[in-house]
C-alpha cells in the first residue's frame, strides 16, 4: 500500500511528521481527521481526487525517461 497512516496527537488535535526519517519527496493528505503520507515517485504524476469536500482516492501516475 503507497499511503501510510500518520499519527494525530488525540490530546492536541496536533500532526507531526519527522522530516529527517523521510527519503525523497512526499506528500501529506489530510481528510476528516485522518492523515496520511505517501511518497512521490521520481518521474510521474500524483493525482488527489476530491468529492464534495472530502478526499476519495490518490492516483499515480508513473514512468520513466528513455
Amino acid at each position: 500500500m503507497r499511503l501510510s497512516d500518520v499519527g494525530i496527537n488525540p490530546s492536541t488535535l496536533k500532526l507531526e511528521i519527522d522530516i529527517m526519517d523521510k527519503e525523497g519527496s512526499f506528500a501529506v493528505v489530510v481528510c476528516d481527521g485522518k492523515a496520511k503520507v505517501t511518497k512521490l515517485p521520481p518521474h510521474g504524476e500524483t493525482n488527489i481526487v476530491t468529492h464534495q469536500g472530502k478526499v476519495k482516492r490518490v492516483r499515480w501516475n508513473e514512468g520513466e525517461e528513455f
